[in-house]
């Protein structure tokens, strides 16, 4: 699916920097291309890849994408440093839950969001498998 999504940003002519899928995640950075808006494009990238992992039976589950998304910016100084992060999910979940991990960003950055915004977490994503 990461090839797939890199596929969508690269066609609007955004550039893909660090991609990295949990079960019940995905963590995205891209060079943004200004022509397009991050609402537009994460639409794009729910729709379509939506769509293709139906049609190419990928999932035993019924798949859909939550309604709601983060978006954060970083400083250009940071950008290694976040690539390394999104690497490294699968080790980085296995000591801090994304829950906690996501509402820490949300308050380290001093983001205002009611609870009633935020999309669903799932705890117990690994015994899916």
């Amino acid at each position: 699916m990461d090839k797939y999504i890199t596929g969508i940003a690269q066609n609007h002519h955004h550039k893909m920097l660090a991609i990295g899928s949990m079960p019940d995640h995905i963590h995205i950075l891209i060079r943004h291309n200004i022509n397009q808006l991050i609402p537009d494009l994460v639409e794009e990238i729910k729709t379509s890849t939506n769509a293709w992992i139906k049609e190419k039976k990928l999932s035993k589950f019924k798949f859909d994408w939550q309604k709601g998304y983060g978006a954060f910016t970083h400083s250009r100084s940071e950008i290694d440093n976040v690539v390394k992060y999104i690497l490294s999910q699968e080790e980085h979940h296995k000591k801090r839950p994304f829950k906690e991990e996501y509402l820490g960003m949300l308050e380290k950055n001093e983001v205002i969001f009611s609870n009633e915004c935020l999309f669903e977490f799932f705890n117990d994503i690994n015994d899916w498998d």
